[in-house]
C-alpha cells in the first residue's frame, strides 16, 4: 500500500502550470487562476506558444530539451512563476534538489502565495524528511487557493503515511476527490480510511 501510494504521488508531480494558472491534475489548464490577480496578467500569444511547446516536450519525457526551453522562456518572460515550478520539477527528476529549491524560491519571489510553488516546496521538504515544514507549505497552498487539488492530495499522503493522522488525511483526500471528480484509486483509499477512522473511534469509546 505504501509503495503504491508513493508511486501515485510521483505520477502527480508532473503538473504543468503557466503564470497564475495551474492544473488540479496532470493536464495543463490555462485559464484557472492558481493565486491572486497580482501575478495574473494578459499573456502574450508568443509566450503562451513557447510555454505550451515546453510543457509538451516535458510531458513527453524529454527533460533536457524542456529545461532549455523553460530557461529560454524565462529570459524573455521572467515574471511567470509557472516556468520556475516546471524547472523545479525537472531538477527533482534529475536528482538535483538544490537547483529545485532555487527554482521554487524564484517562483515564490514573484508570488509568495503561488499554490503550485508552495506545493512543490512541500514535496521537496517531505522528500527530505521535514514533515512539519512540508505540512506548513501545503497548508499555505490550500489557504491561498482552496481549489488546488494536488496540495490536498499531498496533505492526505503526508498525514496518513508520515504523521499518522488518519482523520486529517481522510479530510484532505475527500477534498481532493471532490475537486477532481473521479479518482478511483483515491476513492479506494477514502473507503479504507473511513473504516480505519471508524474503528479507531470505536476503540477510543470502549477505552473511555
Amino acid at each position: 500500500m505504501l509503495l503504491q501510494r508513493l508511486t501515485r504521488l510521483q505520477g502527480l508531480v508532473l503538473i504543468l502550470v503557466l503564470a497564475g494558472c495551474a492544473s488540479s491534475g496532470t493536464q495543463p489548464v490555462s485559464q484557472s487562476a492558481a493565486s491572486g490577480d497580482a501575478v495574473t496578467a494578459e499573456i502574450p500569444s508568443r509566450a503562451l506558444t513557447m510555454f505550451e511547446q515546453a510543457t509538451a516536450v516535458m510531458a513527453a519525457g524529454d527533460f533536457l530539451d524542456a529545461e532549455l526551453r523553460f530557461k529560454e522562456f524565462l529570459l524573455q518572460y521572467p515574471a511567470y512563476p509557472g516556468a520556475h515550478v516546471n524547472l523545479a520539477i525537472i531538477h527533482v527528476n534529475n536528482g538535483n534538489d538544490a537547483d529545485a529549491a532555487e527554482s521554487i524560491a524564484a517562483a515564490l519571489a514573484i508570488d509568495p502565495e503561488y499554490a503550485p510553488a508552495l506545493n512543490q516546496k512541500g514535496m521537496l521538504l517531505r522528500r527530505n524528511g521535514n514533515f512539519s515544514e512540508a505540512e506548513a507549505a501545503y497548508l499555505k497552498a490550500v489557504t491561498s487557493n482552496p481549489d488546488y487539488a494536488l496540495a490536498h492530495y499531498n496533505l492526505g499522503v503526508l498525514n496518513e503515511l508520515y504523521l499518522q493522522r488518519l482523520d486529517v488525511a481522510l479530510q484532505h483526500f475527500e477534498l481532493y476527490q471532490a475537486l477532481v471528480g473521479d479518482d478511483r484509486q483515491v476513492e479506494k483509499w477514502i473507503a479504507d480510511l473511513r473504516r480505519r477512522v471508524a474503528a479507531s473511534r470505536r476503540t477510543a469509546n470502549v477505552a473511555d
